[in-house]
C-alpha cells in the first residue's frame, strides 16, 4: 500500500472527479444534441437530478467500504464475486472505449488549429495514437504525477466553460429555442434520448471512489470529492448549454465538430474561437490522462481480490498497475483505428452511448448495493437514514431508465460486451482452483 505523502488530498481528489468527467463529453455534446432540439435541456435536467443522487449514493458507500475499486467495491461487498467481476468488466470496458471517445474529441478541437487532422483521418489518428501513448508514460510516473496534471488542466478547462456560460447570455437569440423538438419522437421519447446521451458527460463522478485507498482520509475526502465535483459539473454543464443552443443555429449546431468554439466566434470572432478550442483541447488532454489512470485502478482492485487475471495487479517501482494500463491502451488504440473512417460526430456519439451503457451496470450494482449494505447494518430504522435509502433507490431506478434510453442497438452491443466477460471469468476461476 502506499504511503500517507503519495496519496492525494480532498483538492485532488475533486479535481479528479471533476477533471475526469469535463472531458470530451460537454464540449462535443451540444453538436450530438442537436438534433432534438432545445428539449435536450430538460434531458440535462433530468440527468443532473439522477447523477447527484448517484453521486450521494456514492458518498455513502465510500464511509462503510473506503476502498480502491469503488463501484467494484461496493458490488462485492453486497452482492459477491461474480457480481463484482461483471461490474469490473463493464466498468474497465467503459473507461477504453470512453476513452477512445475522448481522444476523438481531443482531435476535433485540436483541428481548429490544425485542420489537416480533421481533413487527413491519417493524421488524426497519428496525433491520437501519440497522445494515448505518452499519457501511458505520464500514469507510469505514478498516481501523484497524474493527480498533479489533473489539478492543472482541470482548472484550465474550467475556464470555457464559465466564459460561454456566462457570457453567452447576453448574445444569445432566442428564437434558436422555438426549434424545441425537431427529433421526429415524441416529448417524452426524446427526453429519454437526450438524457441517455447527456448522462456521458457525468460518467468520472465515481473517481475518488475508484481511486479509494490512495486517497487520503478516505472515510470523509471521497464522499466530499464526489458530491463537491458533482454539483460544480451540474452548474456549469446547464449554464453553458442553454447559451450555445441561444448562439448557434440548430443546423449548424448539427454539423459543428467543435460547438464551444463556433460560439465564441459568434461572440468574440475568430480570436475567440482559437481561445476557447485550446481551453476545450487542454480539457479533452486533462480527461483523458484522469481515465487513463483509472484504467489501470479498477482491474488491479479486481485482480488483487483474483476476479481479474493476475497479470494486472502487478505493480512497477513507483506503485502504478502497469500492465492494465498497458492492456487497456491497446484496445482504445484499436478502437481508434477502427472508427477512424467514420465522421467524428458519428463516432463520438456511438461511443458515448456504448460507454454509458458499460458504465451505468455498475450504477444499477452500487446503487442497489446500499440498500443491502443498510439492511445488513440495521440502518433502515435509524434516525437520518431514510432519506439515504430512498436517494440510493432513486439512483437505481435512474440507472435502469438510463440504459433503456440509450437505444437498442446500444443496449444489445453494450449486453454482448458483458456477456463476452463471463468466459474470462470461468477461467479465472478454473485458474483459482487448480492454482490456488
Amino acid at each position: 500500500m502506499s504511503n500517507d505523502k503519495s496519496k492525494i488530498g480532498l483538492r485532488t481528489a475533486t479535481a479528479l472527479v471533476v477533471g475526469n468527467t469535463i472531458g470530451s463529453g460537454i464540449f462535443l455534446l451540444p453538436s450530438s444534441l442537436a438534433s432534438f432540439g432545445s428539449i435536450s435541456i430538460i434531458g440535462w435536467l433530468v440527468t443532473t437530478t439522477g447523477s447527484i443522487t448517484i453521486a450521494l449514493t456514492f458518498g455513502y458507500l465510500s464511509k462503510h467500504i473506503p476502498k480502491t475499486g469503488g463501484p467494484y467495491a461496493y458490488t462485492k461487498a453486497s452482492f459477491g464475486d461474480f457480481a463484482a467481476f461483471w461490474v469490473a468488466w463493464g466498468y474497465w470496458i467503459s473507461i477504453w472505449v470512453g476513452s477512445a471517445a475522448i481522444v476523438t474529441a481531443f482531435i476535433a478541437y485540436l483541428g481548429v488549429f490544425f485542420p489537416i487532422l480533421v481533413l487527413e483521418p491519417l493524421a488524426g489518428l497519428a496525433v491520437a495514437l501519440s497522445t494515448l501513448w505518452f499519457l501511458v508514460w505520464v500514469n507510469s510516473k505514478g498516481i501523484k504525477t497524474a493527480g498533479n496534471l489533473a489539478v492543472v488542466t482541470t482548472i484550465i478547462k474550467v475556464l470555457p466553460i464559465i466564459l460561454i456560460g456566462c457570457m453567452g447570455i447576453f448574445y444569445m437569440k432566442w428564437e434558436y429555442f422555438e426549434s424545441f423538438n425537431i427529433s421526429g419522437k415524441s416529448d417524452l421519447s426524446a427526453i429519454v434520448a437526450s438524457a441517455s446521451i447527456t448522462l456521458w458527460a457525468f460518467l468520472g463522478i465515481e473517481s475518488a471512489s475508484v481511486a479509494g485507498e490512495n486517497v487520503r482520509d478516505p472515510e470523509k475526502n471521497i464522499a466530499k470529492a464526489t458530491i463537491i465535483g458533482t454539483l460544480t459539473l451540474a452548474i456549469l454543464y446547464i449554464i453553458s448549454s442553454v447559451a450555445i443552443i441561444g448562439l448557434i443555429a440548430p443546423l449548424d449546431l448539427q454539423q459543428s465538430t467543435a460547438p464551444f468554439a463556433d460560439a465564441a466566434a459568434t461572440m468574440w470572432g475568430e480570436s475567440g474561437r482559437y481561445i476557447i478550442a485550446a481551453g476545450a483541447t487542454i480539457s479533452c488532454f486533462g480527461a483523458l490522462n484522469g481515465w487513463t489512470l483509472l484504467v489501470g485502478q479498477m482491474p488491479l482492485a479486481a485482480a488483487q481480490d483474483k476476479l481479474f487475471p493476475r497479470e494486472f495487479k502487478k505493480l512497477n517501482k513507483n506503485q502504478v498497475p502497469l500492465f492494465g494500463i498497458l492492456f487497456s491502451t491497446v484496445l482504445v488504440s484499436i478502437m481508434v483505428i477502427m472508427g477512424n473512417a467514420d465522421g467524428l460526430v458519428e463516432q463520438f456519439q456511438f461511443m458515448i452511448l456504448l460507454a454509458t451503457m458499460a458504465c451505468v451496470v455498475p450504477y444499477v450494482f452500487s446503487t442497489a448495493g446500499y440498500l443491502i449494505i443498510a439492511a445488513e447494518k440495521g440502518l433502515f430504522g435509524k434516525e437520518g437514514y431514510l432519506s439515504k435509502v430512498i436517494i440510493a433507490a432513486i439512483g437505481f431506478i435512474f440507472s435502469v431508465w438510463a440504459i433503456a434510453g440509450s437505444g437498442t442497438d446500444t443496449v444489445f452491443w453494450g449486453f454482448i460486451l458483458l456477456l463476452v466477460g463471463i468466459p474470462f471469468y470461468v477461467i479465472i476461476q478454473i485458474r483459482k482452483k487448480t492454482n490456488p
